[in-house]
């Protein structure tokens, strides 16, 4: 039974077989990755430079675009690269690499959704301690527990996936390198269900941060029930809902691509669902989580006017 790293490449699944089809794909991933590039550096540029903006809401923001940024160029320019030049390989080294990273980021964005889900809990439920829950110290605290659980959960999976040996080929299954994926090459029973019990572990415990999330957000309703206010509910509403869904669409997606039975996979299934997960969140955070978010827009069309003026004097000068 050859070692996983004995093997030099991997096949990726072909998006269609179809030349015309292959382009159309490559057109929309680009148009996905572009929108996922612009907003989330917008984000990062606004609450970066305005001052304004240097709250534990927008700090938290901040870190979840680059969550965000992540999971799109880990997965997404392999797959256009893939589909625009016809070809299925990906390196061995490659294809860990894709992995681990890809895995980083999902766990460190779950963390800060929750971070974030707590985050509004505390300044609608608690709003005379949120200064005390939510200093500086904490919220950089809570931001390097986030990054540092995404790294070692990614770390424990991929280092446990890229030791079993192979024995079914080397064509996976999706159209990156997915745990999952690569799993149904394995031919070594005790290495799979030790991989297995550790998604059920990671599965534990983003069920357990989804718990806290519904939990919180039931708190923070009865609350805004309670606002006299029907604008001031409708607000609160249009901001929290939105939220609860992305989060559920990122989890449910997620949990049925990692821990579904063998028995109901299928190609179609299988690329609909991580395409769900892993490339439809990323580009709509930046449209849920600020689109309710006044002075976030504020800051970005002060920059982006600064820009354009600034823009329009070089070229006059250069004139």
């Amino acid at each position: 039974m050859p070692n996983s790293s004995s093997m030099a490449q991997f096949l990726l699944l072909a998006l269609s077989d179809r030349r015309e089809l292959q382009l159309l794909h490559f057109w929309l991933f680009l148009g996905i990755s572009l929108a996922a590039l612009l907003g989330n550096g917008l984000i990062l540029s606004a609450v970066a430079c305005d001052q304004h903006l240097h709250t534990p809401r927008d700090f938290f923001l901040l870190h979840l675009s680059l969550t965000d940024l992540g999971c799109i160029c880990t997965t997404v320019p392999k797959a256009m690269h893939n589909s625009l030049w016809d070809t299925t390989t990906i390196s061995y080294t490659g294809c860990a690499a894709q992995a681990f990273f890809f895995f980083f980021f999902i766990s460190a964005e779950l963390s800060l959704l929750t971070i974030m889900c707590y985050d509004r809990y505390v300044a609608i439920c608690k709003p005379l301690h949120y200064g005390t829950l939510l200093g500086s110290r904490a919220c950089a605290h809570m931001a390097a527990a986030a990054w540092a659980s995404g790294f070692l959960n990614a770390l424990l999976h991929t280092a446990n996936t890229f030791s079993l040996p192979l024995c079914q080929g080397n064509a996976l299954g999706q159209f990156f390198c997915e745990i999952p994926q690569i799993l149904k090459l394995s031919c070594s029973h005790s290495g799979y269900l030790r991989e297995l019990g550790l998604m059920v572990f990671s599965a534990y415990l983003w069920f357990g941060c989804f718990i806290f999330m519904v939990f919180s957000y039931v708190q923070i309703f009865r609350v805004v029930m309670r606002i006299p206010s029907e604008e001031g509910r409708h607000k609160a509403f249009s901001t929290c809902l939105p939220h609860l869904a992305v989060v559920s669409l990122f989890l449910s997606t997620s949990f049925f691509a990692y821990l579904k039975p063998p028995s109901i996979s299928s190609p179609s299934l299988d690329l609909t669902v991580s395409v769900l997960y892993s490339v439809v969140p990323p580009a709509l955070n930046p449209l849920i989580y600020s689109l309710r978010n006044q002075e976030l827009r504020d800051a970005i069309r002060t920059m982006m006017t600064g820009c354009f003026s600034g823009a329009i004097k070089c070229l006059c000068s250069g004139v």
